[in-house]
């Protein structure tokens, strides 16, 4: 870092699930403020974030895009996988690095809350310790989907798990019967594995696949009347709430 130059702030934003209206005041004010907007987005997509926050970046800032080298073209446990997503995270926060270093603020962009399953915790693990940040938290994907669907998901003393759809079948039923309510993310191409999971742990029945939740083209079925895949925005919910009320 030059001398005399104070570091630039890293501002990670939550943009919530998806409708703009959900996002939180200092959100906007982050925002409206920040020189540089960096985010996330898939090959040839304008990113979802970025889609979230257009008309609250203030005039002038440069955006920085980080597009993934895959997202569900090859599967996680593919040895390409792993030493693609890490050189790509380092590049990421080498490039945020260099504007903080130049005394520039950067807000990043991240669906949900950055903490809940975001990609932007990878980059806040590599710069938390060299530079001043600040985490804005977002409305959860599964918030806004419940509230997408009204189902009261929990009361008195219901446990509630999330799980990641890529379990094997067999851990996700075992979970499934260990808890009163479940959110099941990472659907996708997992939506028939979920099904058969939901089913052998006798809770397809109240099981609802939510996709895009928040958003203009929002839609909710039974998980018993979904198709063979979901959306890469969708989520199945498992309300409790059956004891006594």
């Amino acid at each position: 870092m030059e001398v005399g130059v104070k570091a630039g702030t890293l501002h990670v934003v939550g943009t919530g699930p998806g409708d703009p209206e959900l996002l939180t005041l200092k959100a906007v004010r982050v925002l409206g403020t920040a020189p540089v907007v960096a985010f996330f987005a898939k090959r040839a997509r304008p990113g979802r974030a970025r889609t979230v926050v257009e008309g609250f970046i203030g005039a002038g800032a440069e955006l920085l895009r980080f597009e993934y080298p895959y997202t569900t073209e090859i599967a996680v446990d593919d040895p390409r996988y792993e030493p693609a997503l890490t050189g790509f995270y380092e590049g990421c926060a080498a490039a945020v690095a260099a504007r903080l270093e130049a005394g520039v603020d950067v807000a990043l962009l991240c669906e949900g809350d950055p903490f809940f399953f975001g990609s932007s915790m990878y980059l806040f693990d590599r710069l938390r310790g060299a530079f001043p940040v600040s985490v804005v938290p977002g409305i959860t994907a599964m918030s806004g989907c419940w509230s997408e669907a009204m189902m009261p998901m929990t009361h008195g003393d219901d446990v509630l798990t999330v799980l990641p759809g890529t379990l094997p079948e067999a851990e996700l039923v075992r979970r499934l019967r260990d808890t009163d309510a479940a959110v099941v993310m990472k659907v996708g191409s997992n939506l028939p594995k979920i099904r058969g999971a939901l089913e052998a742990a006798g809770l397809v029945g109240r099981a609802r696949l939510v996709e895009r939740g928040t958003m203009a083209d929002a839609r909710h079925v039974a998980v018993a009347d979904a198709g063979g895949a979901a959306p890469y925005f969708s989520l199945v919910l498992v309300p409790g709430r059956q004891r006594a009320r």
